[in-house]
């Protein structure tokens, strides 16, 4: 009796070990799958990138393709959350750049075209013409980093404005409460880089040219994406995941059509 139950227990841990093999490879096959679609899916999410950024023609106004991929991936993943409305808008802010520079981009994905180029400030604790400090500390009055969604429109001490919400923790998130909003400042001018050789500061907030204010925040208002970029920082972000955004952005069968087709 013994011995038939030795030779059924050796046998059944043969199948077991099979079996064990089996879904071994099985779930190796899934993974190296899911590798592989992965891959491409990135692979695909570039090309469609350096379509877009070169269909705006970005390099020709002082863009990087790599700002612009960081913006636009913040973008696709703000999308997937369900936080941006259906304008399309992005408007990205590079500190990469001096102020002398015209650094704010207002780019509508859906026509493929950039609306506007223009002068943006930063503030006054960030650095003189070129910003190196960055805070999200309530009274620092230096500019913060990273996504944000446009609010409502208000009027107040810088005349019509418009409110920010900052939705990376510790990097922006206390923008309602330091007030960080879009507003017109006559120190966003030629008139004040001649005079100062740098355009005038603000105490955090994205000041833009008082004559274009009115334009702008009727263009980025309600949900629209603004991405603040500076290299030199330590910056993370949960919006900057690529394989999400590529899931996204290549799940819209319109994505890779030019507006011309």
């Amino acid at each position: 009796m013994k011995k038939y139950v030795m030779r059924f227990a050796t046998a059944f841990l043969m199948v077991m070990s099979i079996i064990g093999t089996s879904w071994k490879a099985i779930d190796r096959q899934q993974t190296q799958h899911d590798v592989i679609k992965n891959i491409a899916a990135d692979s695909l999410y570039s090309q469609l990138v350096s379509s877009i950024y070169h269909e705006i023609h970005l390099d020709a106004v002082g863009l990087t393709q790599q700002v612009f991929e960081k913006a636009l991936t913040g973008f696709y993943n703000m999308k997937y959350s369900g936080l941006v409305n259906a304008k399309s808008i992005l408007t990205i802010a590079d500190f990469d750049q001096e102020s002398t520079r015209k650094r704010l981009y207002i780019i509508d994905l859906a026509d493929r075209k950039l609306i506007l180029n223009t002068w943006v400030a930063h503030g006054q604790n960030s650095g003189g013409d070129k910003p190196s400090s960055f805070s999200n500390k309530i009274n620092s009055n230096q500019s913060s980093l990273g996504f944000y969604l446009t609010g409502e429109i208000y009027y107040g001490k810088h005349g019509r404005s418009l409110k920010l919400d900052g939705m990376d923790q510790d990097f922006n998130n206390n923008a309602r409460e330091r007030s960080i909003v879009v507003h017109g400042a006559s120190y966003v001018s030629q008139k004040s880089i001649d005079e100062l050789g740098r355009l005038g500061r603000s105490q955090g907030c994205p000041a833009v040219p008082a004559k274009l204010a009115d334009d702008i925040i009727n263009t980025i208002s309600d949900h629209t994406v603004l991405y603040i970029h500076n290299s030199n920082q330590l910056y993370y972000s949960s919006f900057l995941n690529e394989t999400l955004a590529a899931s996204v952005a290549l799940n819209q069968p319109q994505v890779f059509a030019s507006k011309t087709d």
